[in-house]
């Protein structure tokens, strides 16, 4: 059963009870990300999100790391463009310690002067790690174009210049202003009791700031073209693609739908045509990004350099064929049976489970029951999906990003019609 509730500080609290289980995964997931930082502070939630991990006003790093061994715990954070989590799987009866650890770590950082010396060392070779992983680099330079001079572009780490310019009192403001407690959202799930988690979550966090949500930024606008990046190395890596819906579009399940069928899997039309048929790549593959307000659509093929062409006119032939024809019967039927499949597999865990909380009170302010999305996805049609096809792959302006080898022309320039 699933049960939320919003404190009068303004923290939402939501758990689901998994009887059956004697985990519980319990996640702090802050609603600001990399869109919500300026210019000048671009990665600095990231920063901040290693900086948790380095030791409170009562715990050392080591004292942390070791809290969490001595349990057999896993804990766990990341960053992402509109959020951040905190979050640690334990036993039931180890509750009580997680929220004691994951309290300490989000009221009481340290962020030491000297541990953010380095931590920035640590940082600047993670900016390096993404330079040298093309794979991972053509998907950057994607989104920097896709959505120009918009937060959303910037990379979530950050800049060499930016974190290098990063201090403890300027990290310290922004802890300060950002977690807060309009900000964050306590999740949690497997073998628990609302009840007895809300007193142990009033008591542990009962001293966090309260202050008025901040603002979203404006939603970004598509900035066309071709981006190329020489590397010497082996292959090229491609990244293609389109707008798509917001996460909380209407259409969402449609294009759930659209993507599978195109590249979402292994019986998937770009995976059949051009990894299969031709054997032009090892990985091709779609993707979907979605956001409040914003969403991208993206192909992604790593192939030889001479093959970038051909790769590309193929991947516009697929757009183009999903959006003026009908998808037939039994390829709609695999495509969501491998949708209802996924999702339902995806959710058997407790960390899943938590993580699926966290989202959807973030996105929609309420919980939707898994029979709710699998009839949202089982209502599909093949005129829906060529509807929405349509929408985003024709008479629109498409981007495009690889990185590989110089290799003669300029690769994809003036291809990039459906």
């Amino acid at each position: 059963m699933v049960t939320s509730e919003t404190f009068p500080s303004g923290l939402r609290l939501v758990t689901e009870a998994m009887p059956h289980v004697r985990s519980v995964t319990i996640g702090v997931w802050l609603t600001r990300g990399s869109r919500h930082e300026s210019d000048a502070e671009s990665g600095v939630a990231h920063f901040i999100e290693h900086m948790l991990f380095k030791g409170t006003a009562t715990r050392s790093a080591q004292q942390i790391a070791q809290a969490i061994d001595s349990i057999g715990g896993q804990l766990d954070a990341f960053t992402a463009k509109e959020y951040a989590s905190y979050f640690i799987k334990v036993l039931d009866e180890h509750l009580p310690v997680a929220i004691d650890l994951l309290s300490d770590m989000i009221l009481h950082p340290a962020l030491a002067p000297e541990d953010v010396t380095k931590e920035q060392s640590v940082i600047l070779e993670e900016i390096k790690m993404v330079e040298d992983a093309p794979d991972d680099l053509v998907h950057e330079l994607f989104a920097q174009q896709f959505w120009s001079r918009h937060p959303l572009g910037r990379p979530i780490l950050g800049t060499a210049e930016t974190v290098s310019s990063f201090s403890s009192a300027g990290l310290r403001r922004y802890f300060e202003r950002t977690y807060a407690a309009s900000h964050l959202i306590v999740a949690a799930a497997g073998h628990l009791e609302h009840a007895q988690l809300r007193s142990m979550v009033e008591h542990a966090l009962a001293g966090l700031p309260i202050r008025p949500a901040s603002a979203l930024t404006a939603p970004p606008v598509v900035t066309p073209g071709v981006v190329s990046r020489h590397k010497d190395i082996e292959q090229s890596h491609i990244c293609l693609g389109t707008h798509a819906y917001p996460y909380t579009h209407a259409d969402r399940h449609v294009l759930y739908v659209l993507n599978t069928i195109l590249g979402g899997s292994m019986s998937s039309r770009l995976f059949q045509h051009i990894r299969e048929d031709r054997g032009l790549a090892y990985a091709v593959f779609s993707n979907l990004t979605t956001y409040s307000d914003a969403g991208m659509l993206t192909v992604y093929a790593g192939c030889a350099s001479d093959k970038v062409n051909e790769v590309v006119d193929l991947t516009l032939v697929e757009l183009g064929d999903v959006s003026r024809a009908d998808v037939p019967a039994d390829e709609l039927r695999r495509a969501k049976d491998h949708l209802k499949g996924s999702l339902m597999l995806g959710l058997e865990s407790t960390s899943s489970r938590m993580s699926h909380l966290a989202r959807q009170e973030i996105y929609f302010g309420r919980q939707f029951t898994l029979d709710e999305t699998l009839a949202a996805i089982e209502a599909v049609t093949a005129d829906d999906v060529r509807r929405v096809a349509c929408d985003l792959f024709l008479g629109g302006d498409l981007v495009a990003t690889v990185v590989g080898p110089k290799h003669g022309e300029s690769p994809v320039e003036g291809r990039l019609k459906v």
